[in-house]
């Protein structure tokens, strides 16, 4: 009996439909599986959040195990060794290196990262990427070492900028554990946390589908925008601060994905985004993974905070060139991420008022550099920039 409420609970929380109707809101299944476990309502005001919900499952190591195991926790992860630099690479002064361990909704950015870099005059150092679909931190961290691309990379100190994705359970331990291995190792790395957008709009109901995002408006974005930061967010930006301040500097920042997607949800229910007539444009099923123009701004926001600068003037990604006003779009994507990863103080990027463009024309790319700010150092103009880039965020140490 017991077993079988646990099943039932930690279903409510992924939203498997095992006791409530299909398309039944969120709220209701929190207020079933506050009828099971009423010592979950932590604050005892007769109402269950989700922040409460996750905060009991991740007190109660049953729950958790077996939430990790309905989330892929036993599926081998799939490793891509470090591709080989683009054609010119060589010649461009040397970024950091950057290895990404994630989930569906951020793998794609390691595909997309090097040719970004390569158009901003930087020479992307690719140091290996590991994917486990659904997963969270921890489930790469208990990769067996024989297959555990990102323990090694580590290890052997290969690693300048780590990305990890986090799932829906927080604390994620796994955060902590690949950040004290890579910072013995590499006492400079910096370690960047993907804030993922809501899979599903945040309805957890088996009945949500793609087709209901359309449905969206102004007021709707941004109650969901409220609610996901004063429980899923808070939840990171307190174990992003609990580890910075164990280690003694800003190791680790948080990528503001959700905030830009959010953002440019806006402009398309406003009618503002060139290209872009209906929310499903942005994403190819009902969980919410990317169609092109969504996994291009996820990828600026990428490069706005692994490089420290404006993504505003790169070229149109080959991906969106048959989506429509294509170089409008683009402009707009590569702003919106730029001022979300700006505006969000824990990503550790400040804009510098001096600049607002990162291209530059490819004479000059190896003379100059749009400037940014990692904690308010600033990244000089003049010559060898990607090398002083490299030696920036080196220093941060």
């Amino acid at each position: 009996m017991i077993a079988r409420v646990l099943w039932i609970l930690v279903a409510l929380l992924i939203g498997t439909g095992m006791s409530a109707a299909q398309g039944a809101a969120m709220e209701s299944r929190l207020a079933r599986a506050l009828e099971l476990y009423p010592d979950a309502d932590a604050d005892n005001d007769g109402k269950l959040t989700m922040a409460e919900a996750l905060g009991y499952v991740g007190a109660h190591p049953e729950l958790g195990a077996l939430l990790g195991e309905m989330r892929g926790g036993k599926r081998k992860p799939k490793i891509m060794p470090p591709e080989a630099p683009l054609p010119g690479a060589a010649d461009l002064p040397p970024g950091p290196r950057v290895f990404v361990c994630a989930h569906s909704f951020m793998i794609f950015t390691a595909a997309q990262l090097p040719a970004m870099a390569h158009a901003a005059g930087i020479g992307y150092r690719d140091a290996g990427r590991q994917m486990i679909g659904g997963s969270r931190v921890i489930q790469h961290w208990n990769v067996p070492d024989a297959e555990n691309m990102a323990k090694a990379a580590l290890r052997e100190g290969r690693v300048d900028v780590l990305t990890l994705s986090p799932h829906m359970l927080l604390p994620d331990e796994g955060i902590d554990h690949f950040v004290r291995l890579g910072i013995e190792k590499n006492p400079g790395l910096r370690v960047l946390v993907q804030a993922s957008w809501p899979a599903r709009d945040g309805e957890f109901g088996g009945g949500f589908r793609n087709g209901k995002r359309d449905e969206a408006t102004v007021e709707s974005l941004r109650k969901m925008g409220e609610g996901y930061r004063a429980t899923w967010l808070k939840g990171l930006e307190a174990q992003v601060r609990s580890l910075n301040a164990s280690i003694g500097r800003e190791a680790v920042g948080i990528i503001p994905v959700s905030d830009a997607v959010l953002a440019l949800r806006e402009r398309i229910a406003e009618g503002k985004a060139p290209g872009l007539g209906k929310q499903t444009d942005l994403f190819r099923d009902d969980l919410g993974h990317p169609l092109p123009p969504l996994a291009a701004l996820v990828s600026y926001c990428h490069f706005a905070s692994i490089f420290g600068r404006s993504p505003v003037g790169l070229p149109v990604p080959e991906a969106l060139k048959a989506v429509p006003q294509a170089e409008a779009l683009n402009r707009l994507l590569q702003q919106i991420a730029w001022d979300a990863v700006t505006g969000y103080p824990m990503s550790g990027v400040k804009a510098d008022p001096r600049s607002s463009r990162t291209a530059i024309p490819s004479t000059e790319r190896r003379s100059m550099t749009c400037i940014g700010r990692f904690d308010g150092s600033p990244l000089a103009h003049p010559p060898e920039a990607g090398r002083l880039l490299a030696a920036t965020l080196e220093a941060r140490s």
